[in-house]
Parts: C-alpha cells; sequence; structure tokens
C-alpha cells in the first residue's frame, strides 16, 4: 500500500474513503499538509542516526516518514486502529529491521511502560489539545526527561508553555515546563496548514534540557508545591501554602526561611523560588520528623 500524498486534502479524503476510514474528533485529529512546514518542525529535532525518538499521534505517518529518513530508531504511539494498520504496511520495512515500533492505544496510559522497555532521548507530537498538556506534565512530573522535545499545539496552549512571571499565561503547567527545560518558541501555523482545517492556530514549541540544571529537592515536592500555590490565583501563597503545610511548621518561619514575601503570589514567583520554597518545606519536615 502507498501511503497518499501528504500535502493534498483531496488525496487523502479519497484515501480515508477508499479504505473505510474517517477522521476521529475525539482524538483531535488533523493532518499537517504544508510540506515545508512539517520539514522545519523535524529539522528542529536536530535529529542523529543514533538518536531513540518517541513520537505521539503519527497518524497516516507524515512526520514519521522524515524521522525514519534521519535514521533514528523511532516508536510511535498510536490509538486509531485504522491508522496503526496503514502505518505497519507504509513502513515494513522498518518495522522488519527494528527501526521502527509502533505502540497501540492511548498514550497516556502507556507511556509508563515504554520509558523503561523503549526508552527515547527525543520526543516529537503534533499534539491535540485534549491531551497536550496532561501528557507534557505527567511526564515532567515523572522525573522523564528527554534531551529535545519538539512539540505542534494549539497556540493557546504553546502560549501557557514559555509563559514568564507576570504574564497572563504564566500558570502552574508553565513552572513545570521550565523546571527541567528550556522553552523556546518555534513558528505559528494557521488552520491552512492543517486538514481538516481547525478553528484555531496552532505553534511549534522547542523543550532543550537544561544543560546546567540544578536542583535541591524532590521533583515530587515541587510538584506538590507548584499545584498548591496555584491552586487559587486569586490568593497570596501565604493563604495557599495552608493545604500543604503541617500544622506544627510556622508558616511565617518558613516564608522568611524561603526569603520570599508570603504576601505575593504564585504567578510573581519563578521557577527558581519554587525550588526555593519546595527546598525549605522539605528541609522542615523531615527536621520535624527527626
Amino acid at each position: 500500500m502507498g501511503h497518499p500524498d501528504y500535502n493534498s486534502p483531496s488525496e487523502l479524503k479519497n484515501f480515508l474513503d477508499s479504505h473505510e476510514m474517517g477522521m476521529q474528533k475525539k482524538f483531535g485529529q488533523n493532518f499537517m499538509i504544508n510540506e515545508a512546514a512539517r520539514k522545519r518542525i523535524i529539522e528542529s529535532l536536530k535529529l542523529t542516526a543514533s538518536d531513540s525518538v518517541w513520537e505521539i499521534g503519527p497518524g497516516l505517518g507524515c512526520m514519521t516518514e522524515l524521522i525514519l529518513e534521519s535514521n533514528a530508531k523511532l516508536t510511535v504511539f498510536e490509538i486509531d486502529r485504522g491508522f496503526i494498520s496503514c502505518l505497519k504496511e507504509f513502513f515494513s520495512d522498518k518495522l522488519s529491521s527494528g527501526s521502527f515500533s509502533i505502540v497501540e492505544g492511548d498514550v497516556l496510559k502507556n507511556w509508563k511502560k515504554q520509558k523503561n522497555e523503549n526508552p527515547a532521548v527525543k520526543l516529537f507530537g503534533n499534539l491535540p489539545y485534549n491531551i497536550a498538556a496532561t501528557f507534557i506534565a505527567d511526564t515532567i512530573a515523572d522525573g522523564l526527561v528527554f534531551d529535545r522535545c519538539v512539540f505542534t499545539v494549539q497556540k493557546e496552549v504553546a502560549m501557557r508553555m514559555w509563559a514568564k512571571p507576570k504574564d497572563e499565561n504564566y500558570s502552574s503547567f508553565s513552572v513545570l515546563c521550565q523546571y527541567f527545560y528550556d522553552v523556546e518558541k518555534g513558528f505559528e501555523l494557521g488552520p491552512g496548514n492543517f486538514w481538516p482545517k481547525p478553528n484555531v492556530s496552532s505553534h511549534s514549541v522547542i523543550f532543550t534540557k537544561k544543560q546546567d540544571f540544578k536542583s535541591t529537592c524532590s521533583t515530587a515536592a515541587f510538584v506538590k508545591m507548584v499545584h498548591a500555590l496555584f491552586s487559587a490565583r486569586r490568593k497570596t501563597i501565604a493563604n495557599n501554602i495552608k493545604s500543604i503545610l503541617n500544622s506544627d511548621i510556622n508558616a511565617d518561619d518558613f516564608f522568611e526561611r524561603a526569603g520570599i514575601d508570603k504576601g505575593l503570589r504564585a504567578e510573581t514567583l519563578s521557577t527558581d523560588d519554587f525550588i526555593r520554597l519546595t527546598t525549605v518545606y522539605e528541609e522542615m519536615n523531615n527536621k520535624k520528623g527527626e
């Protein structure tokens, strides 16, 4: 089976119709039909033949094809049975050689198993809105860090990824993304770059693992702190810390030791501020437990 012309909506539609397949809205499926944009995005992954790569949601393989051309080892996560069948035929030679594998099912449920059985150093995904933030936040909370990630996501999600303190888009998700990674803006992709045409623009985003990453706290405690302090955006961190601070620890002492004004709101704190707060939180909890 030859793959369809990835740049032609009409050919894509004819291919799907002839194989009795359709686009499923519940999976947020859209094909990127701009060849130049596809190449530009994959180039930003900076692939080498020694790389092991994960791709989330390959669809009919328009990006998969480009990744495999780099001779990298590729694992894709796909939930659509029709697309899985096509991918097996399109890239049968790569499957046979062991350089390509398909993980079938919901990536939100099966990525953890793969991190041990089939680890990767780079990650790519044209992620639908309904899983983008959840998947990225879950991998970060789990401590799974890639050397480089390139995502295409809804512009609204992208703006949250790179947002800085005091920005209206700055959120707990922003802090989590910027904990392990330097987050870089890619380029905007209007609705016309996709078929079916979505109602919103998308944006590519590049994550690069911090080379000088230093954290004096555990990732689990950091995530807990971030979620707690952002739990009520209009309230101060002195109020929000109450949900996780032990009753025998004085909040004033806690913030004084951290060197952070208790009257601030979470949206004004940097990633380093959250690390410092979490470090003091763990130190005070450990001391009380001695």
